[in-house]
């Protein structure tokens, strides 16, 4: 990487990649944070408990045993398998304190894209709430004609059996052809 470069060898791809909803959270670990940042996640953790105040439960969590086991299912790889520990989750909060106790040139960058990457995740999940919602109100005027059209089906239906339940109107006086 150039000095000054604004631009990271990194693309916004394998960040978003690394990028997990875990307790209904978007998270990313530590290890892959690690991994962007080019620390060791040990070294990345030390920092971490150095600074353990600016980072409360809601920006930073340990996942449970049961949390990882899926993640792995889900991811498919055995990427973290030879861990001690349970990975480190940190939220989008929690990414961007990391800026504030890992000082390298690299690290700096690398939240500045995260956070990028962040806000981009968080337009597109608005950009499909926004779809889905759309599309919960088309189904309700569809739900709503279908009444509408079952009703004018109905009132078809009393107006047919009306008509052929009528009796020939009998003429006094005249006799109906037969």
């Amino acid at each position: 990487m150039a000095k000054g470069s604004n631009q990271l060898a990194v693309p916004d791809e394998i960040i978003t990649s690394k990028i997990y909803l875990i307790r209904d959270k978007k998270v990313m670990l530590d290890e892959d944070l690690a991994e962007l940042y080019d620390v060791e996640t040990r070294r990345l953790n030390e920092q971490v408990k150095r600074n353990i105040d600016r980072f409360p439960e809601d920006f930073m969590f340990q996942l449970t045993k049961e949390e990882f086991d899926i993640l792995i299912f889900q991811i498919g790889t055995s990427k973290w398998g030879g861990r001690r520990k349970l990975p480190y989750a940190f939220t989008e909060q929690g990414v961007a304190m990391l800026s504030g106790v890992l000082n390298s040139e690299r690290a700096i960058k690398v939240n500045i894209q995260i956070m990028r990457v962040f806000t981009k995740v968080r337009e597109i999940l608005m950009d499909n709430l926004s779809i889905r919602l759309e599309i919960e109100e088309i189904k309700k005027k569809i739900t709503n004609q279908d009444k509408n059209i079952e009703l004018v089906f109905s009132y078809l239906d009393e107006l047919i059996e009306k008509h052929d339940t009528k009796k020939p109107v009998q003429v006094k006086g005249f006799k109906n052809k037969q």
